[in-house]
């Protein structure tokens, strides 16, 4: 792991620092870790310290609740990105930014309804 990557995982961020970088309340902050889409470190005290790559995944994730993306949605949306970075591990191929935007347009379609889910079902396709 490079350094910028080893600082960014660093938890560090008490939950009030957070709410303040992104606007949302604590309340909304432990519904996202309960929702398993954020995992804050706890310190010997039991107090929940964030990363910078928690906050970036808290601002995603109003980002996508902003553009009409429902839990179940984003839910989603996360476990295609790790399933690709899987794969990508398993190729030893680094997962792009375009294929992430792969992942992301072709949630936001099938969420939308606008792709059928099953490419064996009959009907049109978009």
């Amino acid at each position: 792991m490079r350094e910028k990557e080893i600082r960014r995982s660093m938890s560090v961020f008490p939950i009030g620092t957070v709410m303040k970088l992104t606007d949302l309340s604590a309340r909304q902050i432990r519904y996202y870790e309960e929702q398993k889409l954020i995992h804050p470190e706890r310190s010997d005290g039991n107090r929940r310290l964030f990363s910078l790559n928690d906050i970036d995944t808290l601002l995603e994730i109003k980002d996508y609740l902003s553009d009409g993306l429902n839990m179940a949605g984003i839910k989603r949306v996360y476990e295609m990105k790790k399933e690709e970075e899987r794969k990508a591990k398993e190729n030893n191929q680094p997962l792009t930014d375009r294929d992430v935007r792969r992942i992301l347009h072709d949630e936001m379609l099938a969420q939308g309804g606008l792709v059928q889910k099953n490419p064996f079902q009959s009907g049109p396709r978009l």
